[in-house]
């Protein structure tokens, strides 16, 4: 469609619906800064188009006619959507926060918290890149990561640490099938996370360091991401091992519960961190503090 053809100057729309607003031509001229000769052009080009007068003109002000505040109200509207995509094309890249993590730790951790962040910032921007494999701060793929293991890094300086301890978690039903007080003294089902990261616990070294062992020892399930070893627990399939800061609210829901009272803490532990030779935006910085409040427990949110 020509729909130049068959509106009139954007310039002179933009005056009316000033005008009507403000009922004012100076207040309109201040606001889209011009003069009020200008904005008078406008509308006086704009009421020979249209073959009929906008405005009623008195000593101090002007009241625009029925049909120009329906004009004018449908101007807004559109001026407004117009505004917003506009907004969102001059989005500098700077403004998107950028965070790099586990699949399991962004869905069962960060994930709910950035949603909490957003809901007391909807003005924040993130994009959420979720892969076991190492991900290169160097790179400049992300602003900051989460990675488990031990520091110092070669691709970024740690910004806040915290350990995690771990504990063995099955779902209630299976806790009322078998007689957990014999754990691990006995043939249990086992789930276990199957990842070639040697820093990220198995059985055996649960076993190796709680110097117990299951005649069962070897697990009868195998998953590739920690989310599915969870959900098998929770659907009952066996005894799947915790991490405390990965749980979530499964158990405090009931959806799992711990099986004995032993656990261990690793030496290894979740680190955010930050690229090396990056200055951050304002956003990264405020995003940054918030997420170390979070990761070492003193949360609280960041001023906007």
């Amino acid at each position: 469609m020509h729909f130049r053809r068959k509106i009139s100057s954007l310039t002179a729309l933009v005056a009316l619906e000033a005008v009507t607003r403000h009922r004012s031509i100076s207040a309109a001229a201040r606001e889209i800064g011009v003069t009020q000769a200008a904005v008078s052009r406008h509308i006086a080009a704009l009421e020979e188009d249209f073959g009929r007068p906008l405005f009623t003109r008195a000593h101090r002000a002007v009241q625009p006619t029925a049909e120009c505040r329906l004009l004018a109200r449908a101007l807004a509207e559109n001026f407004h959507g117009i505004a917003e995509a506009i907004e969102a094309m001059r989005t500098n890249s700077k403004d998107v926060v950028t965070i790099g993590a586990s699949v399991a730790f962004s869905q069962l951790w960060l994930v709910p918290r950035l949603l909490r962040f957003r809901a007391g910032h909807p003005g924040a921007a993130f994009r959420l890149i979720s892969r076991d494999d190492p991900i290169d701060l160097g790179a400049g793929e992300v602003d900051l990561a989460i990675r488990y293991g031990k520091g110092p890094f070669p691709d970024g300086k740690t910004v806040a640490f915290s350990r995690d301890v771990v504990f063995p978690v099955c779902a209630p039903d299976y806790a009322l099938r078998h007689d957990l007080s014999a754990f691990p003294d006995c043939r249990f089902d086992l789930i276990e996370q199957d990842v070639p990261d040697r820093s990220w616990y198995r059985w055996s070294d649960w076993f190796a360091q709680t110097g117990g062992r299951s005649p069962n020892a070897v697990p009868s399930l195998r998953l590739t991401y920690l989310t599915e070893v969870l959900a098998a627990a929770k659907a009952g399939a066996g005894i799947a091992m915790g991490w405390r800061m990965l749980l979530g609210d499964a158990l405090e829901t009931g959806a799992l519960v711990r099986v004995g009272t032993v656990e261990i803490a690793p030496e290894n532990g979740h680190n955010l961190l930050a690229p090396l030779d990056r200055k951050p935006s304002l956003q990264v910085e405020l995003v940054k503090n918030w997420l170390a409040r979070e990761l070492t427990g003193k949360a609280s949110d960041p001023e906007p």
